[in-house]
Parts: structure tokens; sequence; C-alpha cells
């Protein structure tokens, strides 16, 4: 016999059922036993099923068996408080309920989350559905609820959160991690070539130290002739004498050669103080920190600032080729492009064993700008040559490369929205390609509103074109 069926029987057992009420029983039977197994399926659903008067404290009329089960309290323990629902939300909720709770006579329906105390204190979170059921009239009945436990939920929400948390924690360490790699890396490059940087400077300081001094002999002799045409002038010396001086002095100052050489070193002097100017400009503009402004900027002069603090490394075995063509103002980061070629000049320079020409060439592509550096180095072998791009992966010796400039470089250029691409065999040179869009939000703007679906074959194909330049072979 079924649960139904049990409490059919023992319903119509019941001494207060006779003969009259039951009337034609298998009608009633029938009727019990429907009654029965509605009782059945409510008491044993997920979600508590209850009934309120619609008005003042809500107090409960019904509640389903399944009560005692989800919350710990008997359905006649609540039905007794007329005040049961609003004494067992949690303080904190309240407010938001009875804020709210006048616009289900509006809305027909009100869906709440909030935290219901259960019989052992605890505090369970709870979806309720409150839907009002109104009479032909319109006039409301009841109000019709259905409390769900949603603590399992809430506390994955929580562990969601707190998880996300952490990774946005861990995330902006891991950036502020990667700024301060990128910037030792950017000190390391600058001092790697600190001997060259302090030559350059030093060589044009030098002169001007050389062409002061002289320039300060220029002015004693000067001095001297001031003070002696002030005798003259002042009838100090007879007239004979005066003659032989002035022509002495003019004999041995020279002044034709004097005043054709001053104008000469203050020119040589001023060229030499700004070549030191444009070195320490250079300098400054490559090493700077916080730069996070994405900034219309020009290429060429990046390349020129870069070639600037490189030069002591290229100028005694390279020959550099600039093939500049007409490239637009790109939005970037300039300071970390500054850094891209840096590392592709230093590298070009080291793979030139004895004397060699570095060419920059430089050309727009539709919506897109080319920067390519070659060099006719002695190449990369083959080996190596899909390993470029590791970080700390590097074939120099101990203590000559950190390994990390190309990895830099290719996250870099991938911030950008660009492509860097390597075509290089050994004894034959070595050439990289970047490209970049000119303007990187507008690209993704346009990626993003010309994107459709593709068919998987498709997507194949495109993830194979793009695989050799993450891996770093030849385009």
């Amino acid at each position: 016999m079924g649960h139904c069926d049990a409490l059919v029987s023992r319903q119509l057992s019941s001494p207060h059922l006779d003969d009259s009420t039951i009337g034609d029983a298998p009608d009633m039977r029938a009727l019990l036993k429907d009654n029965a197994r509605y009782r059945h399926i409510i008491g044993n659903t997920p979600a508590i099923i209850y009934s309120s008067v619609p008005s003042g404290d809500f107090r409960l009329t019904f509640v389903s068996e399944n009560a005692s089960r989800v919350l710990g309290y008997e359905p006649q323990e609540m039905l007794d408080d007329s005040n049961f629902w609003f004494n067992h939300i949690h303080p904190d909720d309240t407010a938001a309920i009875f804020s709210s709770l006048a616009m289900l006579f509006v809305e027909d329906q009100k869906i709440y989350e909030y935290r219901f105390r259960a019989s052992d204190g605890r505090y369970l979170w709870m979806h309720d559905t409150l839907r009002l059921i109104r009479d032909q009239a319109g006039t409301p009945l009841e109000v019709i609820g259905l409390m769900t436990d949603i603590s399992g939920r809430k506390e994955m929400e929580d562990t969601l959160q707190r998880q996300a948390e952490e990774q946005r924690k861990l995330i902006e360490q891991l950036g502020m991690a990667q700024a301060q790699l990128m910037q030792s890396e950017k000190l390391a490059s600058i001092g790697q070539l600190a001997a060259g940087v302090a030559h350059e400077i030093n060589n044009p300081i030098g002169f001007v130290s050389a062409n002061l001094n002289t320039l300060g002999n220029y002015v004693a002799t000067l001095l001297e002739g001031i003070k002696l045409y002030q005798c003259v002038l002042g009838g100090a010396l007879p007239a004979s004498v005066a003659q032989s001086e002035l022509q002495g002095f003019e004999d041995r100052a020279d002044l034709q050669y004097l005043s054709q050489d001053v104008t000469e070193l203050l020119s040589e002097s001023n060229e030499g103080l700004q070549r030191v100017k444009n070195i320490v400009q250079s300098l400054k503009d490559f090493s700077r920190t916080g730069e996070s402004n994405w900034q219309m900027a020009d290429l060429h002069r990046g390349l020129d600032s870069t070639l600037n603090i490189a030069n002591n490394e290229l100028k005694y075995k390279v020959t550099v080729v600039k093939q500049y063509g007409e490239l637009p103002m790109v939005r970037c980061l300039a300071s970390e492009l500054n850094q891209v070629f840096m590392n592709l000049l230093v590298n070009a320079a080291q793979a030139i064993s004895d004397k060699g020409v570095v060419t920059l060439r430089t050309e727009r592509c539709g919506d897109r700008v080319a920067i390519s550096i070659s060099d006719t180095g002695h190449g990369i072998a083959p080996e190596h040559i899909n390993r470029i791009f590791e970080p700390f992966f590097t074939t120099k010796p101990v203590g000559s490369g950190t390994g990390l400039g190309l990895s830099l470089s290719y996250g870099i250029i991938k911030k950008h929205g660009g492509d860097i691409r390597v075509c290089s065999a050994p004894g034959r040179g070595t050439t990289f390609r970047i490209e970049l869009p000119i303007d990187p939000a507008r690209v993704t703007e346009k990626t993003k509103a010309t994107a459709t679906p593709v068919a998987k074959e498709a997507i194949e194909t495109v993830e194979a074109t793009e695989a050799p330049a993450k891996r770093g072979e030849a385009s």
C-alpha cells in the first residue's frame, strides 16, 4: 500500500466521518486520494510553500510540511506566531523588504533574497517569491510564497567573489611586477650601453673643454691688447714706442686668425653641447617611468632617439641606413616602443662581428604601419628561432644578456594590437618586422563590429597562420 493509499485509509476510518459525511464513497475516496497526493508532493518539494494574509503583519495561514526539514520549525509553530515571518528575518535585511513590500499590491509579485533564522539559530539565505492573489473584483485575497534555501549558492558566490578579488589583486601585482620588470630591462639596456653613452657624452664635453681653454687664452690676449691700446690712447707712451708696441702685439696675437678661430670655436662648442643635450634628452625619453597614457607619437622620432643612445654600440662596426617612408602619428605608449627598438638595435649590433649594415625601413600599410630592422649579421640558428620570444632564453654568454628583451618586446607589441615576425638564416642576417595599428582602439571596435561566426576549418586556418609569429618563426 502506497503513502497516499495509507493516508486515505486513515482518513476514511476517522470517527469524524460517518456514512452521511462520506456519501458516495468511491468519489470521496478519489477526492481524498488526490488531496493526499497533493499534500505529499507539496511536503516533499525543495521549496517551502506558504500563504499569508495580504495586509498588516502578513500572518502565515499555511506552511508546507517540509518547513520542519528545511528550517527546523513545525508548520503549526509558524502558524501560531502572527509575526513569525518578520521576526525571523535578519535585522540587516528587514529594511530593504519593508521599504518595498507595498509594491506587491502594485506589481502583484515581488522577489527577495534575505537571511532567515532557522531553529538552530543559523541564518539561511532564502530566495522568496511572493505573489498576490486577487478575486474576480481585484480585491486581494492572500499572498502565496515560495521560499527556497539558496545558502549553498550564496556560499559559492561569496567564494567566487573572494577568489575574484584575490585574482584581481594577483593580476594587479603581476601588472606591477611586469612594469618593474620592463623598467629593469630598460635600465639594464642602458646599463649595458653605459660606457658607450658616457663616451658619447665625453667626446663633445672634451672638445668643448679644450675650446674653452683656447678661448681663455684668446681672451687673455685680447685683454692685453685692450690695455695696450688704452695706454696709447691715453698718451702714456711716446708715439714712436707706441707704434712699435702695437705692431709687436698684432704680430704676436695674429688678430685675423684669432677672430676667425673664435667664431669656429664657439660654433663647435655649441654643436658639442647640443649633442650632449640630445643624448641626455634621449636618455630621459627612453628611461622615464610612470608613463601610462596612450598618446599620438612620431615613430621616426622614437627610432632616432633610440639610435642616439645606441650610437656608440653601432658606429664603430655598423653603417645605419634609414629608409623611412611616410608615417602618420600612431597612438601608442612611445617609451615602451622605444624599448622594443632598443632591444632590436642592440641585438642587431651584437649579431655583427666585424663590419655590417643595419637597415631601418618604415612604411604605411592601410590602417597599420610597419617597421623593419634588418642586419647583415650571423643570423639565428634554426634550433633557436622557435624559442627567441621565450622569457629568459638567450644564446649570449652569461652576463651579456637577461633573455628578457625579445620576450618583453613581444608582449609590448601584442599590447598595442600588433604583430612581430622574424626572418633569419645562418650567415644571411636577420630581419624583425613589426606591424602596428595606427589606432589600436579603432581596430578593436572595427573587429567587434565585423566579427561573424566562422566554420571550424576557418578558425583552424587562422590559428595556423598566426602560429609562426607567436613562435617567432620566419614569416
